[in-house]
């Protein structure tokens, strides 16, 4: 009986517990399950399906304090960070249950006499939903929540670096009782995904690195079914001139290095006017300076460890690439001293050249690359210097320069000085290699239906 053994980065890489893995025969039970219960779960409808699944709420704030300390434990992020995330994690969950209705309700499209036109919202099918640890409970929630409201079955698989927190998942969906088959878990690393997506499912899920979405996609296109893909991001963060560095250093600071720099919507490469490039820098080193590296179990830590020690090694390899290169550190650009497990200090960069790892790859660490530019055109162009466009952020007092140059920078989300897409009711997904397809928003709910227009004359 093979296992998954969950270990702390943060502790040395101690033993947690362990879970067992899936085996080829429990996945398609559970897809059998999820088949069978399709027709019963779509006919409840959706005012009724949001009814049933409303009590998680509850549970998820009783339990809030138990979950952050897993995911504390298991992945390394601040426990003040863990219990934020969920308390904002709710804010979603909430939206989804109060807007279920508007936006998967049927749609009037034309009227005249006895004809009428309307559009309906039925389920896809099963989905196979699965998502990576940097946010355990926020990646369920937004990859299960939606998908069982509107109507489909989920098959769920949380990453291999959070098994425990996927069992305590499990363990609280089942005080849901839903009906049998409409929700079930799955365990391992991406073998066992690729065998869950290549059963009878109807649609894939999928948050994590573009190289597993091109998978699940080619996949996806064999079997002839849909899939939703939000992937990596190497988002830019364009900073003119006329900025006022003083007010935005901080959310630099925070869009670059919350969750020790492990977001696919991070600020990784900074693009900053050459006239303010020196207090730019000087700036964030000395706030990046004034932080806490340590223990993330200390409500006092600031950045907590890597999630492992395959992503530490990572970092590096992709850090010494960049120096060997002739890049400057700034600040960081090493593992700290007296801690002992997946830590890395937070790292700014300069001297970048487009042939660095820094700058070609997704960096998934709190490394900050930082080039300097001289017209506006030539931002866009560094902005654009990419194969990702999951989000960018454009900083300058020039309303019309900023709309301008939002409408050329390729990404999905343009957050504009203290604009902050991160709201429920707002569309997230990615253009080139950061995915296809749209999560939250009427349109996260309506890419996981089938749309069906019937007309009666």
């Amino acid at each position: 009986m093979n296992k998954l053994i969950s270990t702390n980065p943060a502790k040395d890489y101690q033993k947690i517990g362990e879970v067992v893995i899936s085996s080829l025969s429990e996945i398609k039970e559970k897809v059998k399950l999820a088949n069978q219960s399709k027709k019963i779960w779509k006919d409840l409808g959706v005012k009724e399906r949001t009814k049933r699944l409303s009590p998680l709420y509850q549970l998820t704030e009783k339990k809030k304090n138990e979950i952050a300390m897993l995911i504390t434990k298991e992945i390394g992020k601040p426990i003040k960070e863990a219990i934020d995330d969920i308390d904002w994690d709710l804010t979603y969950f909430k939206w989804y249950l109060e807007n279920s209705e508007k936006y998967l309700g049927e749609e009037i499209t034309h009227r005249n006499g006895a004809t009428l036109h309307k559009v309906i919202y039925e389920p896809i099918g099963t989905a196979a939903s699965i998502v990576p640890w940097n946010f355990p409970y926020g990646n369920f929630l937004w990859g299960v929540i939606p998908n069982l409201i509107a109507g489909n079955p989920v098959v769920f698989k949380h990453s291999e670096e959070c098994p425990l927190t996927g069992k305590l998942i499990e363990k609280i969906m089942d005080e849901l009782n839903l009906p049998k088959g409409i929700f079930s878990e799955v365990y391992g690393d991406g073998k066992v995904g690729e065998q869950l997506v290549n059963q009878d499912i109807n649609l894939i899920w999928f948050t994590g690195s573009s190289k597993v979405g091109k998978r699940l996609y080619e996949i996806a296109g064999r079997k002839f079914v849909k899939a939703i893909l939000e992937l990596g991001g190497s988002n830019p963060a364009v900073i003119f001139g006329d900025a006022n560095i003083n007010e935005i250093t901080n959310k630099l600071y925070y869009k670059r290095f919350l969750n020790c720099g492990q977001v696919c919507d991070a600020v990784k490469r900074l693009v900053v006017h050459e006239s303010v490039f020196d207090e730019t820098v000087r700036q964030l080193k000395r706030l990046i300076e004034s932080k806490k590296v340590g223990d993330p179990e200390n409500t006092k830590t600031d950045i907590g460890s890597l999630v492992a020690k395959r992503q530490l090694e990572l970092l590096e390899s992709q850090v010494k690439d960049a120096i060997d290169k002739g890049a400057k550190v700034v600040t960081g650009g090493k593992k700290p001293e007296g801690l002992k497990g997946a830590y890395y200090l937070p790292t700014i960069l300069t001297n970048i050249k487009k042939n660095m790892r820094v700058w070609k790859e997704e960096v998934f660490g709190p490394v900050l690359s930082v080039v300097s530019f001289n017209t506006e055109q030539e931002a866009i162009n560094l902005a654009n210097d990419t194969n990702y466009g999951l989000g960018a952020e454009i900083y300058t007092k020039d309303q019309k320069r900023a709309l301008r140059v939002s409408s050329e920078i390729e990404a999905g989300t343009i957050n504009v000085n203290k604009g902050n897409h991160w709201l429920p009711c707002n569309p997230f997904g990615g253009y080139k290699d950061s995915g296809i397809g749209r999560e939250h928003g009427r349109w996260g709910f309506q890419e996981l239906c089938q749309i069906k227009n019937i007309a009666v004359g």
